[in-house]
């Protein structure tokens, strides 16, 4: 009787209740979600304010001779400057990254979902923050990058923390861990 009610659904009542083991454990983790995204768009911020009133319109610093360097570009278009007709399509496109994020806070469970997460909204708002109040005007803006290694794109902040968020989800997926804490095995 007790493997039928299992089946169905209908609770067992007693000391050998077992709890559901596909229900997610622990607390919600939404305030490790707001620590790593006020830290990945504070110092994004705080980068770019600096790489704007010490670095542009100056030659570029030397960081490791001509493997890295430190210069200020304005991009308005996505990464390695393709589509910069598109400006407005990249903020709607972040935009709409932060509220699935924010939807999906709500059953989240899980620690390292929760960074990852965290650095995907920090980095979308750093760069929607540059395309909103940025010139040329809003939802026009160009975002500030200034990490220049040596053949290849010129990047900042925001675009490491997304790209580490997203490197991190794709680990947790294979992982099988879901954003509500649970682990599946496909």
């Amino acid at each position: 009787m007790a493997e039928a009610e299992r089946i169905i659904g209908t609770p067992e009542v007693g000391d050998d209740a077992q709890p559901d083991p596909a229900a997610p454990k622990g607390h919600r983790r939404i305030a490790a979600l707001i620590v790593v995204a006020v830290l990945a768009y504070l110092l994004d911020l705080g980068t770019k304010m600096l790489v704007v009133a010490k670095l542009e319109h100056q030659r570029p610093i030397e960081i490791i001779g001509d493997l890295l360097k430190f210069e200020a570009v304005r991009n308005p278009g996505a990464a390695f400057g393709f589509g910069e007709a598109f400006t407005v399509i990249f903020t709607a496109i972040a935009a709409a990254v932060i509220v699935v994020i924010v939807r999906l806070a709500r059953k989240l469970y899980s620690l390292p979902w929760a960074i990852a997460l965290g650095l995907l909204l920090g980095g979308a708002l750093g760069n929607l923050t540059d395309r909103i109040f940025r010139s040329p005007g809003v939802f026009r803006g160009a975002v500030v990058d200034f990490i220049a290694p040596a053949h290849f794109a010129v990047f900042n902040i925001a675009d490491s923390a997304i790209v580490c968020g997203g490197i991190l989800i794709v680990l947790l997926s294979f992982k099988g861990l879901d954003p509500d804490g649970t682990v599946h095995k496909d």
